[in-house]
């Protein structure tokens, strides 16, 4: 689509298609031919995900990403004009590869995905990024720290400084480093962040601890202004400097797929943050929202509007309050 004149979210990071392929057991390789049930195409990649998620949820949302001038990169651009997304900031460039990630899909939902380290995911790089366009919007979410290896902690020091002089709040996630990165490598970003969104493992490995408090207090030491740490099927923890609690998770999901669970979650909780509703609402609402997107295999697949996100909220009040 065309640009729009205004947007609520800015959503830097990857956008790539995913391959999900399901069931898959420790036999696959031991095989000449391993019948799945089920192969399916979607669109992936943290950026993508949550453009696409909070788009479906009703809010104006710009894609700032590179992918190739390819057939792939066309499937991406098709999704983003059927989902409503700002792609002037999507750079198509002939001299890269469109992402593409297969994921190898187990019967608990769990997954182990397999990518092309030629493609965009790992060449997408500063230059590819147009600061300017960090310039007409409420929410600058960098949709993943360390998945695009090349938007290192210097890149991403700039981009937030720069967000936060145009009055910005910041969001970000953030997985398992692709290039030994550590801690050290955005500890000058983190005081930057307003919302941070880290699963317990990754959170784990950032830090080097295990307990989630101590874990959620480290977090804030270093200038995280609130902490999400998702903790799985038991919810979240939410941590500030004069508050911390549990969220609970939705207690009936039907998990058959966990690719873009965190997305999910932060996509709920942005939307919150936008509609101003206070911190325990978004949190309930990234609970929800991830609890539709498990039950359906692919990242984008489960939600698809808000009205049914709003239903598994009434029923996670039920559940829950």
């Amino acid at each position: 689509m065309g640009k729009i004149d205004s947007c609520d979210v800015v959503l830097v990071g990857a956008a790539h298609m995913d391959l999900q392929v399901r069931p898959v057991g420790k036999g696959l390789l031991d095989t000449a031919s391993y019948p799945a049930e089920e192969m399916v195409w979607s669109v992936g990649g943290d950026a993508l995900n949550e453009a696409t998620i909070i788009s479906r949820l009703g809010h104006r949302v710009r894609l700032v990403s590179c992918i190739g001038d390819d057939m792939i990169g066309g499937m991406i651009v098709d999704h983003c004009n059927r989902n409503g997304i700002d792609t002037t900031y999507l750079k198509r460039d002939k001299n890269k590869v469109t992402g593409i990630n297969i994921g190898l899909i187990c019967e608990d939902g769990e997954r182990t995905f397999i990518n092309n380290r030629s493609g965009s995911i790992w060449t997408f790089n500063p230059n590819d990024v147009d600061l300017n366009v960090v310039t007409e919007a409420k929410i600058l979410c960098f949709a993943s720290i360390f998945n695009n290896p090349l938007l290192d902690g210097k890149f991403m020091l700039r981009l937030f400084q720069h967000a936060k002089q145009q009055g910005m709040t910041i969001c970000a996630d953030i997985v398992g480093a692709k290039r030994s990165e550590t801690l050290d490598d955005i500890k000058e970003s983190l005081p930057y962040i307003d919302y941070f969104f880290p699963n317990y493992e990754e959170a784990c490995r950032l830090t080097g601890l295990t307990n989630i408090y101590e874990i959620a207090d480290r977090l804030i030491g270093l200038g995280v202004g609130h902490l999400l740490l998702k903790i799985g099927k038991k919810g979240c923890l939410v941590k500030t400097k004069d508050r911390c609690f549990i969220v609970p998770g939705y207690p009936a999901s039907n998990c058959v797929d966990t690719t873009g669970a965190g997305d999910n979650f932060a996509s709920g909780f942005i939307c919150g943050l936008l509609e101003r509703k206070d911190l325990r609402y978004c949190a309930e609402l990234a609970n929800c929202t991830a609890s539709i997107a498990v039950e359906t295999v692919g990242a984008t697949e489960g939600v698809k509007n808000r009205e049914q996100v709003e239903e598994r909220y009434q029923k996670y009040v039920a559940f829950v309050k």
